[in-house]
């Protein structure tokens, strides 16, 4: 490549003007170049293609009828009775038949938690000896979403 420096428009500093792109441009026209990056350019163009995704059932309601495709993922489910905060002075001389006094009150919901999101709350029972939670209120959509905020 010749050096042409009297042709290159310069700033007050004396450095070219010229943006990067245009000099590796005049570059790449000098040496032949430019035919190697628009084969690469069509090439890639040519392999690339737009994504096809198989079709998603819709029942009534817009609910997704093609679940089985989650229905395998392990959650969590936890049973919440309550909650207190103590300091770890109080937390150590916890010893056995101690009692633990719980924010809510005897009677209260319990809260069913997913993956640790409220998903629902629900009464204790007892079926064959162990406890059980009976489910008597289902956390909305809008209320799940308005939580978040």
């Amino acid at each position: 490549m010749e050096n042409n420096s009297q042709d290159m428009p310069t700033g007050a500093n004396g450095q070219d003007t010229k943006s990067i792109d245009d000099q590796w441009g005049e570059a790449l026209k000098e040496t032949g170049g430019d035919q190697a990056v628009k084969s690469r350019k069509e090439a890639a163009a040519d392999a690339a293609r737009p994504a096809s995704f198989g079709n998603l059932n819709q029942e009534s309601g817009g609910m997704v009828a093609n679940l089985e495709m989650i229905l395998d993922i392990p959650v969590t489910v936890s049973v919440e009775i309550g909650r207190t905060k103590m300091i770890v002075r109080d937390l150590l001389q916890l010893g056995q038949g101690a009692v633990v006094e719980l924010e809510k009150l005897a009677g209260d919901p319990m809260e069913i938690l997913v993956n640790g999101k409220l998903v629902a709350r629900g009464e204790a029972v007892v079926v064959n000896d162990k406890f059980g939670v009976k489910l008597t209120d289902i956390i909305s959509l809008t209320e799940r979403i308005n939580k978040l905020k």
